[in-house]
């Protein structure tokens, strides 16, 4: 009699056991995603900060030799410094304050795409050394956003796929783990820009 009261305690205390573990380690992998997420998205930040470090050099080597094409460098200039006050956190990415920076960030990207349109008019510019080195910075840079925003996405469709299957799910709502919302492309971004050189 003894002996099955004893096995019984051994039994409930090892599915409470098996419980805990559960949880914790469910809990710190959730944890472990959600950390990956705000990197990705602090990634993302870095390399938009990048583009808007090189605006300023990019903006003075035009102005040099196209002073009077003010109202396009002026644009850059206002496009830029709308986007660097944008701040987001990435525990708090609606979809809404997502799409508000996307559409900063597309302002800047249309800005530029006018500027150096407007440098293909003088071949002085095209030629010069430094125009050509902020040219293939703000391209790279452009390059590192698109991976900067893919590896966001993929992070947050991991973590948004772990809270949301049963059983990490329970865990989810208990701590509080929200769905974090998606880079999506620009309204428009289905048709390729035209770009003469």
């Amino acid at each position: 009699m003894n002996f099955k009261k004893h096995l019984g305690w051994i039994i409930a205390g090892a599915v409470v056991l098996l419980l805990v573990v559960w949880c914790v380690t469910g809990y710190n992998g959730l944890v472990s995603m959600d950390e990956k997420v705000n990197g990705n998205w602090a990634n993302v930040e870095t390399q938009y900060q990048r583009r808007a470090d090189l605006i300023p050099n990019l903006v003075n080597t035009v102005k040099g030799y196209a002073a009077h094409e003010s109202s396009t460098l002026e644009n850059v200039v206002k496009a830029r410094s709308e986007a660097t006050q944008m701040k987001l956190d990435a525990d708090n990415l609606t979809p809404e304050k997502l799409a508000q920076y996307q559409k900063a960030q597309g302002n800047i990207s249309a800005a530029l795409g006018r500027l150096l349109m407007v440098a293909e008019n003088y071949p002085q510019l095209k030629a010069n050394e430094n125009f050509i080195n902020l040219q293939e910075q703000l391209e790279g840079t452009e390059n590192r956003i698109t991976v900067a925003r893919r590896d966001f996405n993929n992070s947050a469709k991991e973590y948004n796929v772990a809270i949301r299957r049963f059983p990490k799910n329970i865990l989810a709502g208990l701590f509080g783990f929200d769905k974090k919302s998606y880079f999506e492309a620009e309204e428009g971004s289905e048709k390729a820009p035209e770009v003469k050189f």
